[in-house]
């Protein structure tokens, strides 16, 4: 069982990446073998619309444009999971992750009548979010339509997708340095010592229950 972790945010030891952590040592704990990839590292670029995926004769269901991402799109298409991290920027995931997801799912998408993939494997995922907006705001603002978008992409690579999400998240590690009088950091602080270790224990779950498939 191999299980891959692409975390989306800027960041390598805060929410998001401890929360992809967390559910590849739940991975790890029924054997996986597991890795974790973080996109700000490389150089490349979203779907530049060239069609070689869709192109008779071309790279059907794979992505044709050669960059730092080549090989980690290589790796996740052969992997039995795949774990899925971005902070919520602006009412949505990263830019990063989107351009990975646009070079992952699209040459995976097809125009034939009839089908929706040529993806031939079976790809079980899980989509881990953080977002400072708290859970009751997260629904009367519509974030679960966005998150399940995702997952029925996710879907079309042929295994089941989860979804965690860890709301109010601790943004800064000093709060009084920064311009966010809006927010109460003694309210975020206790967030962070209560509910984020529930979260950190769902991620775990999440992928211990993944691998375990």
């Amino acid at each position: 069982m191999n299980v891959i972790a692409v975390n989306g945010s800027p960041r390598k030891k805060w929410n998001t990446a401890t929360l992809l952590q967390k559910a590849l040592d739940g991975a790890a704990s029924v054997g996986a073998q597991t890795e974790m990839i973080h996109l700000y590292d490389l150089k490349y670029r979203g779907c530049i619309s060239c069609f070689a995926c869709k192109r008779k004769g071309g790279t059907l269901g794979r992505c044709a444009v050669q960059d730092d991402l080549t090989n980690v799109l290589e790796k996740t298409v052969r992997c039995d999971v795949l774990l899925l991290g971005t902070p919520i920027y602006f009412s949505n995931i990263t830019g990063e992750m989107l351009s990975f997801l646009e070079r992952l799912l699209f040459s995976n998408m097809t125009y034939n009548a009839g089908h929706r993939s040529t993806f031939q494997g079976k790809l079980s995922s899980g989509f881990l979010y953080t977002m400072n907006v708290p859970s009751d705001a997260m629904e009367k603002l519509g974030y679960n339509m966005l998150f399940g978008h995702y997952k029925s992409l996710l879907e079309r690579l042929g295994g089941p997708s989860e979804i965690l999400v860890s709301n109010d998240t601790y943004q800064f590690d000093d709060y009084s340095r920064y311009e966010a009088s809006m927010f109460n950091e003694e309210h975020k602080a206790r967030v962070r010592a209560e509910q984020f270790p529930i979260d950190c224990r769902k991620a775990f779950e999440m992928g211990a229950r993944l691998a375990g498939k």
